[in-house]
């Protein structure tokens, strides 16, 4: 299993970023699916995530900004970031994981065993 992203960058607060996460050697389409941050000097937090059925989680900071969605026939988990702001700035992680996972559990970094490399976001004031 290997997950790749991209689609990082800089933009000015109120700008859009889509990220992509290539996965390798499985179906996204069955496997929870979740992006991650982590800020310096902060512990990696779960931004949103993706039910094999297709249910999404979002961490309240994002609601309503970011999309998470997958191409199961491209394999590629995105997710779009609109009206981005300063405090969004981090490395952003993609994550796989085959075990099924409660309300609470999907955001959770502690219960994906496979993650990308990052990609940074900087969003600037």
């Amino acid at each position: 299993v290997q997950l790749v992203e991209s689609g990082g960058g800089s933009v000015q607060a109120g700008g859009s970023l889509r990220l992509s996460c290539a996965a390798y050697g499985y179906g996204i389409s069955w496997y929870w699916m979740g992006w991650f941050r982590q800020a310096p000097g902060k512990e990696r937090e779960g931004v949103a995530a993706l039910d094999i059925d297709g249910s999404t989680t979002y961490a309240d900071s994002v609601k309503g900004r970011f999309t998470i969605s997958k191409d199961m026939a491209k394999n590629i988990l995105y997710l779009q970031m609109n009206s981005l702001k300063p405090e969004d700035t981090a490395m952003y992680y993609c994550a796989a994981d085959p075990n099924r996972k409660t309300s609470i559990q999907v955001l959770g970094a502690g219960y994906y065993n496979y993650w990308g490399q990052g990609t940074q976001v900087t969003v600037s004031s």
